[in-house]
């Protein structure tokens, strides 16, 4: 897919979400209710995605943007 067809397909999904947002006033409350469930769900998978690309972010090169190193676990034997 080019670059140019994907910013086609966005503008259309946008003017079809903003038309959608227009005729809400007028929409019967089921109609409402699952545009709300609807958008409810791309805002939480959305979050979700930041939440875990930033735990993952913060994981690898921790606070101050270097990769963390890693320690070498060492076993602790009991003194005989």
């Amino acid at each position: 897919m080019s670059t140019e067809t994907f910013l086609k397909e966005i503008q259309a999904i946008g003017e079809k979400f903003l038309l959608k947002l227009q005729k809400l006033p007028k929409a019967e409350p089921v109609e409402i209710v699952c545009f709300c469930v609807v958008l409810l769900f791309i805002v939480t998978v959305l979050v979700l995605m930041i939440i875990a690309c930033s735990c993952c972010c913060y994981s690898c090169c921790g606070c101050d943007g270097h990769p963390a190193t890693r320690s070498r676990k060492s076993q602790v034997r009991p003194t005989a």
